[in-house]
């Protein structure tokens, strides 16, 4: 048998379905043998019992017996392939670095020398050649396992494998910038935090001071109180012990007048009499005392005077921490431009983008979209949708504008309703003096001063929208807890120029930051 077995060659023991040597040979009614294993998944597969190769179909599906002459011939063999692989020099092997294994080989693995671009199955030598020229048993294989090989290209293995490592080193080029970009990401999210809490100390401190302040204002203006209060009540007390010691000395003059009244009424003696009555009556008290009173003092003065120096300072205090917090918010400065697409057809605009006033001439600009009509506002290009900004719009010389932020969707033409609710933040003057903030309802506002330059910070996470008196360092109005969910743009509307009266344009203006 191992005479015989020695003249037969690799091909007839292998399978046609796995292209390995046999396993568990069984064969089929047509004459045809494979695998068990192979040729029960092959039908488990297909809905028809179909030989792989010569393609007759059995109505039934065959029962399988192990041909064990078969079997242990191809047992034979491979023992002798493994011997003789083992037996072959370490070049056939593939064990240096960069050589990929047959993947058919059973036991020691050969060295490949082509891989399937489709299948994506690697032969050596000996594998290779069956897989390409035998037509009917690689197309029954690939059709059972991977997919139809008749137009599968191959490439050289060395070729194969520099186009694969050089395709491993620009993914490995790209993970490592991933891995980069999100190892900044984490070094700007720690910074972040850092900023924060130096911001949290310093808002700490600040408030810390204030308060401290606050409390060492109220308990002096307390204790003042008092002190004044018990200056009065001593005032009032010192008062009245000198009306009753008045009192009680000419109580004791008259009662040495009663005795000596009664002394001289007992006596018998008429010129006695009539001489001391004399200089008895002309010795007695003569002060009226009905409308004498001891009035306790009015102490509402006092109250109210103390209460207006505790808000006096107190208003110090605010603006305090108010300019000191103006200060901080200006590192938040955004170079904001107005954006002519959407303005007006009479307004105009600077060459620079950064002042507008209303015309009398209706302009011919297209009706776009993006345009306000009638009313005459203008937005910035800038848009914001997240973290803070601020900037600074010059409104001296102005009888009434319109200043604030608006969301991207809101309606530009015809009736505007300017509330929160429609996407307007905003707050104007009218009439030379009246302020309000267009809140719903609105609110009248009441300032000590008429701003020339007011400040707008938007904080888009924390919903807040906040006007400043730049000059005055003093906060006009903040809308808070709003919902911001889309861009933001900043808001101008110089108002009609009534004939002259209101012709100074509004200027967005750069901010100082050392004020």
């Amino acid at each position: 048998m191992s005479a015989a077995s020695c003249l037969l060659t690799e091909d007839q023991f292998l399978c046609s379905i796995c292209l390995d040597v046999f396993t568990d040979p069984v064969a089929i009614p047509c004459g045809h043998n494979f695998c068990k294993t192979c040729i029960t998944q092959h039908w488990d597969v297909n809905v028809q019992c179909q030989c792989p190769n010569c393609k007759k179909v059995f109505n039934t599906r065959p029962e399988l017996q192990i041909n064990t002459l078969i079997s242990e011939m191809a047992a034979q063999f491979r023992q002798s392939a493994q011997q003789k692989a083992r037996n072959s020099s370490s070049e056939q092997q593939a064990d240096k670095p960069g050589e990929v294994p047959c993947d058919v080989c059973t036991g020691t693995k050969l060295k490949a020398m082509k891989s399937c671009l489709v299948c994506l199955v690697s032969y050596c030598e000996t594998h290779l050649e069956p897989h390409l020229t035998v037509p009917t048993r690689c197309v029954s294989a690939c059709s059972a396992v991977f997919s139809d090989h008749k137009t599968h290209d191959v490439v050289p293995l060395k070729e194969e494998y520099e186009g694969k490592k050089a395709e491993l080193e620009k993914t490995e080029t790209e993970i490592q910038q991933m891995i980069q970009k999100r190892r900044l990401k984490i070094q700007e999210i720690k910074h972040s935090v850092e900023l924060s809490e130096e911001d949290a100390d310093r808002e700490i401190a600040d408030g810390v001071q204030v308060f401290t302040a606050l409390k060492e204002s109220v308990e002096r203006s307390q204790a003042e109180l008092i002190d004044t209060i018990k200056e009065k009540q001593r005032k009032t007390e010192k008062q009245a012990e000198g009306f009753i010691k008045e009192l009680e000395q000419e109580i004791c003059e008259l009662k040495k007048r009663s005795t000596e009244v009664e002394q001289l009424s007992q006596s018998e003696d008429h010129l006695d009499i009539l001489q001391s009555f004399i200089s008895l009556n002309s010795a007695l008290p003569t002060k009226d005392w009905t409308e004498v009173r001891v009035s306790p003092p009015s102490y509402e003065g006092t109250v109210r005077k103390a209460l207006n120096q505790l808000v006096e300072m107190l208003s110090k205090q605010i603006k305090n921490l108010v300019g000191a917090q103006l200060k901080r918010v200006k590192k938040f400065a955004v170079d904001v431009t107005l954006d002519p697409d959407t303005a007006q057809p009479k307004l105009i605009l600077s060459d620079d983008g950064k002042q507008v006033k209303h015309g009398d001439v209706r302009k011919n600009l297209p009706d776009n979209p993006e345009r306000f009509d009638p009313y005459v506002n203008v937005l910035a290009k800038q848009s914001f949708s997240s973290g803070r900004f601020y900037y600074e719009v010059q409104v001296k010389g102005k009888t009434k504008w319109t200043l604030g932020v608006v969301r991207e969707s809101i309606n530009r033409k015809g009736s505007i309703t300017a509330t929160p609710q429609n996407g307007y933040w905003m707050i104007w003057l009218r009439n030379e003096n009246e302020y309000t903030a267009c809140a719903d309802p609105s609110v009248r506002l009441s300032l000590k001063s008429q701003p020339e330059k007011v400040g707008v910070l938007v904080d888009y996470e924390e919903g807040l929208v906040s006007f400043y008196d730049v000059d005055a360092a003093a906060l006009i109005y903040s809308f808070t807890g709003c919902c911001f969910t889309e861009k933001l743009y900043p808001l101008f509307n110089p108002c009609f120029n009534d004939g002259g009266k209101n012709s100074a344009p509004l200027i967005i203006s750069p901010v100082n930051h050392t004020e």
